[in-house]
């Protein structure tokens, strides 16, 4: 059985599932599946729906949400995942490669620069290596990592952004912004799929 015929299979168990004992309906009889009773554009049938599961519609959403994705098979690693991981491992080589090559950085918000220290180079150099390589693995703690160092930065771009003082800074950051922002939406899908065990898991 290909991978394909196997997602599929535990998505229809799933399904089966959702709409069985678990919400106290007969499985494939009397009570609505969430599957079938939600359509998007029919804010009715979902309201009915969740009204006779006991839950609200937010949440008969996410679980709708879920049963469309499809798991992880072996080896497999999401676009957005290999993206980060190359950003995490280029940052970590930038970083050492700037501080090799004696680039000066400005020291808090004075205009004083100078050579930063070892101790102020290593540590983020490890961090963004370590995330790389977990990412490269589809790790759901280095994906999550990179998550809320993207948030960092929109929030950080998004303050600087405010004080801009120039055109082509106000467009980089901009530029910043929409970069993570993008990353960011794209790896709260891919979270989620390597959350969910694989279809081997699941038969056995």
């Amino acid at each position: 059985m290909s991978s394909r015929d196997r997602k599929r299979r535990a998505r229809r168990k799933r399904k089966e599932r959702g709409g069985g004992a678990r919400d106290g309906h007969p499985a494939g009889g009397g009570g609505p599946d969430a599957s079938e009773a939600a359509d998007a554009a029919d804010p009715a049938a979902l309201a009915a729906a969740a009204e006779a599961r006991d839950i609200s519609r937010s949440e008969l959403k996410d679980r709708q949400a879920r049963e469309r994705l499809e798991p992880l098979t072996d080896g497999e690693r999401p676009l957005v995942v290999t993206i980060g991981a190359a950003v995490s491992l280029l940052i970590a080589a930038s970083i050492l490669i700037a501080w090799l090559a004696g680039v000066e950085v400005r020291v808090g918000g004075s205009d004083v620069e100078r050579e930063p220290n070892l101790f102020q180079v290593i540590p983020p150099a490890i961090l963004f290596a370590v995330m790389g390589v977990g990412m490269l693995g589809a790790r759901y703690w280095a994906v999550l990592g990179f998550q809320a160092i993207m948030a960092i930065i929109m929030v950080g771009a998004a303050i600087t952004l405010v004080a801009a003082a120039t055109i082509l800074q106000a467009v980089s950051l901009v530029l910043v912004l929409a970069i993570a922002a993008t990353l960011f939406w794209f790896t709260v899908k891919a979270l989620a799929r390597i959350q969910m065990p694989s279809p081997g898991d699941r038969a056995r």
